[in-house]
């Protein structure tokens, strides 16, 4: 057993997407505050939202943004964190506004505000047409970097929670080759979602589900970790890589339509709300399309506009499609669904406070309860700002009373047997396995197949000793696989992103 280098914080937050620093920036500027990226500060889906920021503002009927994210979601949302969501979005957007963050405007002056699926109203704000998170995350990086009592740590792995008898104190991490315990008197995950499981996924690579992997060794709860988005329109390529490019919903909010590859308009046989229904509806509508069609996409047709128009209001997809090949102005855009956003996760109060005592969770991988079984498109961000806000509120008044010298002092690391297992293999089966098995639509038996083999791996690999940080990685990505496999099996519904097919002698039954 081994002891490590150790250093003091009052808080420190894993996670430096939007819902990790604005939480930071939220802080008293008394505290002594560190912010952990796992690579570089760019490197988050938050640095990629286009679409825009859902928020009630000025006169909206803020009682139809509760209406239109419950419906999204199923209506197993917590109507009490929807409240709060919508109730406190217009604060959001006025920080943002003061932090430096400039929301496009219309000829009048006014926020410049579209249409998205399931929304009943425009109120969509966006920064630079298709450019929102782009925006948002370098005005707050630039907060961060110039506000003394937080040290943002770029490079550096969380490995575990450090807990005394269910109460956190600090964070075990992995940086500059060498073990260091970050002991705080609070700790944050803001480590975002878990795209990097599934093999079509619009998630950065960092995204492997490790903040929610430590709440689980930790025994910390976990909610509704069966909920799994997958967005209706990622581009379409035969080489997918790591991530694949995402075709903003704001295209269809502003008309764009979805045909087959026949060239027929077919969402009108599966929901009045057509290309504006809900993503689980329209990613199922997809997929059923490419299986009726015998194809790998669908198409996306925006060529009702003018070229100057895509160009300035989706100046990013634009290019993007561009350097494939692709005039939108004039060619249609080959779409497929893709594993996108996160439902579940770390279970918090509607203050992020997690089961374990010191221990908060924001962003993607808590679980609020407001996006119920479906997120209302653009909701995301508007829920990190919110609740991180709730966070930092409560973690002031917590560390006024936690006792430091209460704290473990010392952290040991045990050493373990060696392994010579071929992770890459490992992580390249994982994300085929979840893709077939617990995508948009699941069947029982396939899932009970995909529960054999992650036990199987987990009993292999769950004793070795790690020798890289991608080792850990597909260690955590194999425990987060197996808490949504388990959570899946056992609510056995057919609601939202949890769409279950089951077999029956003579034909599918559809539950």
């Amino acid at each position: 057993m081994n002891s490590c280098e150790s250093k003091s914080f009052d808080v420190v937050i894993i996670g430096a997407g939007i819902a990790g620093l604005y939480t930071a920036l939220m802080l008293s500027k008394n505290l002594r505050v560190a912010v952990l990226s796992k690579k570089d500060l760019y490197d988050c889906d938050s640095y990629l939202a286009q679409g825009g920021i859902a928020a009630s503002i000025q006169n909206d009927d803020r009682q139809l943004h509760v209406k239109d994210t419950i419906n999204a979601g199923c209506y197993v949302n917590d109507l009490e964190a929807v409240n709060v969501l919508v109730n406190e979005s217009e604060k959001a957007i006025n920080d943002l506004v003061r932090l430096g963050v400039g929301f496009d405007k219309n000829s009048q002056g006014d926020f410049y505000r579209s249409f998205e699926g399931n929304h009943s109203i425009p109120r969509i704000l966006h920064v630079n047409g298709d450019s929102t998170g782009k925006a948002i995350m370098e005005v707050l990086v630039n907060q961060a970097k110039n506000t003394s009592n937080i040290e943002i740590i770029p490079n550096i792995f969380a490995l575990d929670i450090v807990d005394n008898k269910n109460k956190c104190c600090g964070i075990m991490t992995f940086y500059k080759n060498k073990f260091v315990y970050l002991k705080s008197k609070c700790s944050v995950i803001a480590s975002g979602g878990i795209g990097q499981l599934f093999s079509k996924t619009t998630n950065v690579d960092v995204l492997t589900g490790d903040g929610i992997a430590m709440a689980i060794r930790a025994k910390v709860t976990l909610e509704d970790m069966e909920y799994i988005q997958f967005h209706p329109t990622a581009l379409y390529s035969k080489n997918n890589e790591k991530k694949m490019f995402l075709i903003s919903e704001a295209v269809r909010g502003e008309g764009a339509i979805l045909k087959n590859k026949c060239g027929n308009r077919f969402m009108k046989e599966y929901d009045t709300r057509m290309e504006l229904a809900p993503r689980d509806i329209v990613a199922r509508a997809i997929s059923d399309q490419m299986k009726k069609t015998d194809s790998n996409y669908v198409y996306l047709d925006a060529t009702m506009y003018e070229k100057s128009f895509l160009k300035n209001r989706f100046n990013k997809i634009y290019n993007e499609c561009e350097d494939n090949g692709i005039e939108i102005y004039k060619d249609y855009i080959p779409v497929t669904p893709a594993e996108h956003y996160f439902m579940g996760g770390i279970k918090v109060d509607l203050f992020g406070r997690a089961s374990m005592e010191n221990l908060y969770a924001v962003g993607e991988c808590a679980c609020t309860g407001v996006h119920g079984a479906n997120r209302l498109a653009s909701n995301s961000l508007m829920e990190a700002l919110v609740f991180g806000k709730r966070a930092a509120e409560d973690i002031l008044n917590k560390v006024k009373v936690i006792d430091e010298d209460n704290f473990e002092d010392s952290v040991f690391i045990p050493q373990c047997k060696e392994n010579h297992m071929d992770f890459s293999k490992l992580k390249e089966n994982l994300k085929i396995l979840m893709e077939n098995n617990l995508g948009i639509v699941r069947r029982i038996d396939n899932i009970k197949s995909a529960l054999e083999v992650v036990d199987e791996v987990l009993f292999k690999i769950q004793y070795i000793n790690f020798k890289s940080i991608e080792q850990v990685e597909v260690y955590n990505m194999y425990e987060v696989a197996r808490s949504i496999i388990m959570a899946t099996l056992e609510s056995k519904t057919s609601i939202g992103s949890n769409y279950i097919e089951e077999y029956s002698k003579d034909n599918v039954v559809l539950r």
